[in-house]
């Protein structure tokens, strides 16, 4: 495809309901800073020239629920981290305001729900 260009991809938007919280949920879990906030958007990157993760308010918002329940709000799609100490990465985010989810599909990843309900997994780097 002729329009793509080198680092196309600029990243993700999730919807939340407070997401300037949302956005320093992720900071302190990640280590990655908020590089913008404004009313209703913030942003936080691994690095200045990204890729982001933008937190966008969502009027009405409804947390995804998980696992998939037929006539709820399926979760759309999940961020996954690697981790080298699963436990110690899970007692971390429970620390800073996650849920962890009651279904527990693998032994070597961990479902949680970050504070607006979206599901994330941590991952047991084993290499």
């Amino acid at each position: 495809m002729r329009s793509r260009t080198r680092g196309m991809w600029w990243g993700t938007a999730i919807e939340a309901p407070d997401p300037g919280a949302l956005a320093r949920f992720y900071s302190e879990l990640l280590g990655w800073p908020i590089g913008h906030e404004e009313p209703g958007t913030a942003i936080v990157a691994a690095a200045p020239e990204g890729p982001f993760v933008v937190f966008q308010q969502a009027q009405g918002y409804h947390a995804p629920v998980w696992p998939p329940v037929d006539g709820q709000q399926r979760p759309m799609m999940h961020l996954d981290f690697q981790v080298g100490d699963l436990d110690g990465a899970v007692a971390e985010a429970l620390a800073l305001g996650a849920t962890l989810a009651a279904e527990q599909p693998q032994e070597h990843v961990r479902v949680l729900l970050d504070p607006a309900g979206h599901p994330f997994c941590l991952c047991r780097d084993d290499g």
